[in-house]
Order: structure tokens, then C-alpha cells, then sequence
């Protein structure tokens, strides 16, 4: 029995004659099967995408399951109703006002320095100046540098004495030592802030 790869010793083998005195192809293209590939593809890509759009609807209903109703915590937020986002001050307060909708703590989108800043002027606000703590009975908390001097003054309340029990046998009585500074330092980021306004302030005054 002869093999298809070996040519059968009683047949003849087909000759094939090429003219190329023309120089180009001289038989047409096959349209029938340009048609059914082209027509195999179509089908290919309508089956890919209704199957892409199931998968996508059958997460998002596995998603909104475990999601749950909304609540206060969550809100269903439609982004189209903001457009293409141009570039302008009213479209920008919208972003705004949405990402604020969002309950804290949010993922912070630099390395935290903003919010150190923010609040150490928070801190500061209330360390120098006068605010209410409880304006029904009366009671105001008063900026640091006149609780110093008020301190100053009076001198500090004395506290009741402790009893001090005896130590143990080889025990020594541990010794407290005062820290040199009170803990608190500027960020760089503050200091940068705080030299190019400092900057700013002496060009303003120079023009």
C-alpha cells in the first residue's frame, strides 16, 4: 500500500506549467472563500462579544450580591452625567463635591503630607485663638501662650502626694530624665511651604 508521502511508482506525476511571460498572476482570486472567512470572522467576533457581555453582567450581579443594598455608606454614583471632564473651575467643583461624598478614611493619593499640614493648622487654630468648649456652661478654651502666662502666675496645682512603696531588695528607684524638646517639629513639607510664603511675602514687599 503506498504511502501519501511517497509518489506512487505506477502513476505519473502531474506537471505544472507556469507561464511568467506576463510578469503577473493570471488566475483569479477565490471569492467563495474570501466570503466564508470573512463571514467565519463576523461570527467569531459577535460570539466573542455576546460572550464578553455575559461574563461582564454575570460579575456585576455577583458584585452588587455581595455589595449589597445602598446604605449611608455607599452611593451609587453615575460618572457619564459628567461628560467629557473639560477642563473648567465648575466641572472641576463637581469632581470635588463627589469625591467628598465618598466616608472617610480615603486612600490618600500623595504620601500624607497635606493632611500633616492640614492638621497642624487645625492644631494651631485652636492653640491661638479663643473658642468655645462648652458655650452653655460657660467654658472657653483660651490660646496657649496666656495658659503659660496664667501657669506663670499661679503656679501648677499640687497634686496628692503618692505613697511610694519601699523597694525590694537590689531594686533601684528608676530615674526620670525631661525631654529637651516638647516632641513637636514642622514637616519639610511645612517648612518648604512656609519659606516660599516667607519668599513671597518679601517679594510682595519689594514691589
Amino acid at each position: 500500500m503506498p504511502k501519501h508521502d511517497q509518489p506512487d511508482p505506477g502513476r505519473e506525476p502531474e506537471k505544472h506549467e507556469v507561464d511568467a511571460s506576463l510578469g503577473y498572476e493570471r488566475t483569479d482570486a477565490n471569492v467563495t472563500g474570501i466570503v466564508v472567512f470573512l463571514t467565519a470572522l463576523a461570527i467569531f467576533a459577535a460570539v466573542t462579544g455576546l460572550l464578553c457581555y455575559g461574563i461582564g453582567e454575570v460579575i456585576n450581579a455577583h458584585l452588587n450580591k455581595e455589595d449589597g443594598p445602598n446604605s449611608k455608606w455607599t452611593k451609587t454614583v453615575d460618572i457619564r452625567q459628567l461628560g467629557n471632564m473639560p477642563s473648567n473651575p465648575e466641572m472641576q467643583n463637581k469632581v470635588a463635591q463627589l469625591m467628598q461624598t465618598f466616608p472617610t478614611p480615603r486612600v490618600q493619593i500623595d504620601n500624607g503630607d497635606q493632611d500633616i499640614a492640614d492638621l497642624h493648622a487645625r492644631e494651631d487654630l485652636l492653640l491661638d485663638n479663643y473658642t468655645w468648649i462648652d458655650q452653655s456652661k460657660g467654658t472657653v478654651r483660651i490660646p496657649i501662650e496666656s495658659a503659660m502666662e496664667l501657669i506663670a502666675q499661679r503656679g501648677l496645682p499640687v497634686a496628692p502626694p503618692v505613697e511610694v512603696q519601699p523597694l525590694m531588695t537590689d531594686d533601684n528607684r528608676p530615674a526620670i530624665t525631661m525631654p529637651l524638646t516638647n516632641g513637636f517639629a514642622r514637616t519639610s513639607f511645612e517648612q518648604a511651604e512656609a519659606q516660599e510664603e516667607a519668599v513671597k511675602a518679601q517679594r510682595e514687599e519689594q514691589k
